[in-house]
């Protein structure tokens, strides 16, 4: 079977999904997560936009091993340079470099001649290659390129030391039939392709990622750049967890393979949704809560007969356990530590320790924890620790005879801060005090409220979008009290602000 390497770019462009920014601390830790899932790349980020950018490639680089570490550049010294001192101490570094090729983004957006962009994306090339021996180069807008124009730069790029190629789809624009005779046609007319790995980007924005990526590969690309959960610009990019379930799944007719360990892809589609807190849809294929389930009485007499009736995978495949374990009160550390690294949650002894008191806290509350638990307990404890504000305490009075105040005690470093505020709801008077003692002014844009697990007893999961100057930032709080998850989830978009923004106020 022919081998179609995986490039992960869920730490870069998935992360421009509004909303979606991670601190340096939660990108290295799915980062981790990515070189155990095996992909062969991961895209770290854009190290020139921001110095935040610039110091997660740099982290990941130097503490993240066994996988390629690329970084992205815009087709001009100043971005190779910092794409280089990013990732130079990687294993395996791999410099990015990008320019548009389209005819409306040359003229429009670069205000550029056709030849002025190819010198650039040679010179760029050139100057990159002399810093990394890996260069992989993509000419943005590919599919709304002219094809003669988009064969010669490739040519160029190639013989000025491009190892791979990327066409990407940038806009979403091509259908599958489309999107493979065009990667068939550069096969067959550029006259240097042999020396390149051809790979593609696709994007969703009419939902055909992943079906044009397949097209791609059946004629001739052989590395596919895909994001997690299928986040990324606009309505996303190709969802690895699908594009890869589709190879394993249908071998009889894609005589492809992959590296991933496709047991980790649920646990990393988690980590991911827990990271950011975009919940996972239901009906979402592969990890999404009803992707295993069967409603119909026929189906569920199938299955019970015979799974393969309804089932074309098997949830163990993805690394979802069809009986999950539950812990309760009684569950000694050791047991708990070993779930937790079932579960992909990578921990040191100190973080251990700490979430293992917040477990038996929870477990006194509720009796039995599930996996589902677990994933928000543990991202609840990493994200206190790293957090600018920590809800010490709160206190709610409310009614609907009375006017809703709330009380709240928050924690930055060694300082602690007492506030109260009266709201329209004990929800509005908790935010308006977080706002009084942080002195930020929020948009509250979305706010969403689910259980996380079965039960009257089940943490309830708070997550909010707000928008602070133009730019949305999510967060998520979970507890057994809804109001305490609410405030954990206000604070914790707050923090993402204020972790993500530095004083000056310029990412």
């Amino acid at each position: 079977m022919d081998r179609i390497y995986i490039f992960d770019t869920t730490l870069r462009d998935g992360e421009q999904s509004p909303g979606a920014s991670m601190t340096i601390q939660q990108k290295y830790e799915l980062a981790l997560q990515l070189a155990k899932l095996k992909a062969d790349v991961i895209e770290t980020g854009f190290p020139i936009s921001s110095p935040h950018q610039f110091e997660a490639c740099k982290y990941i680089s130097q503490h993240v091993n066994g996988i390629a570490i690329a970084a992205l550049a815009r087709s001009v010294i100043k971005d190779i340079d910092a794409a280089y001192m990013s990732i130079k101490d990687a294993e395996h570094p791999r410099i990015h470099t990008f320019i548009a090729t389209s005819p409306i983004h040359m003229k429009y957006k670069l205000q550029k001649e056709p030849d002025e962009v190819i010198e650039m994306a040679v010179d760029a090339v050139k100057y990159a290659r002399n810093k990394t021996g890996e260069v992989e180069f993509s000419p943005e807008d590919g599919t709304r390129s002219d094809l003669d124009f988009l064969c010669r730069i490739v040519e160029k790029v190639i013989d000025a030391g491009a190892n791979i190629i990327n066409i990407p789809d940038t806009v979403g624009y091509a259908i599958p039939e489309e999107f493979g005779a065009f990667i068939n046609k550069i096969m067959n007319r550029v006259p240097n392709i042999d020396k390149s790995i051809v790979s593609v980007h696709c994007h969703n924005d009419l939902g055909l990622a992943v079906a044009n990526s397949i097209a791609a590969v059946q004629n001739g690309a052989r590395q596919v750049e895909v994001t997690l959960n299928g986040i990324g610009e606009r309505a996303g990019n190709a969802a690895l967890e699908e594009f890869v379930m589709t190879l394993n799944v249908r071998k009889d007719t894609l005589p492809f393979e992959t590296n991933i360990d496709t047991t980790q892809i649920y646990n990393s589609s988690r980590l991911l949704s827990n990271i950011i807190g975009f919940p996972i849809p239901r009906n979402k294929p592969i990890i999404g809560d009803n992707a295993f389930s069967h409603e119909s009485g026929i189906h569920q007499d199938g299955v019970i007969k015979r799974r393969e009736t309804y089932e074309i995978m098997t949830p163990e495949s993805v690394g979802r356990d069809s009986s999950q374990l539950v812990l309760g009160r009684h569950s000694g550390i050791h047991g708990f530590s070993k779930r937790l690294s079932e579960l992909g949650l990578t921990l040191n002894e100190e973080e251990i320790k700490k979430s293992y008191e917040k477990f038996l806290e929870l477990a006194d509350r509720k009796k039995e924890v599930f996996d589902d638990d677990l994933y928000v307990l543990v991202n609840d404890q990493i994200r206190r620790q790293t957090a600018t504000y920590v809800l010490e305490y709160f206190n709610i009075q409310s009614g609907n005879l009375s006017v809703p105040t709330a009380t709240i005690k928050l924690r930055s470093a060694d300082t602690v801060y007492e506030e109260a505020a009266v709201g329209d709801g004990p929800v509005d008077a908790i935010f308006n005090a977080v706002d009084r003692v942080t002195g930020t002014r929020t948009k509250l844009i979305e706010y969403n409220v689910q259980a996380v697990t079965p039960g009257r007893k089940a943490l309830g999961e708070v997550s909010i979008i707000i928008q602070v100057n133009g730019k949305r930032f999510v967060g998520r709080g979970a507890s057994t009290d809804i109001l305490e998850a609410s405030a954990k989830a206000y604070i914790n978009a707050i923090n993402r602000y204020k972790a993500l923004v530095p004083k000056n106020g310029k990412e």
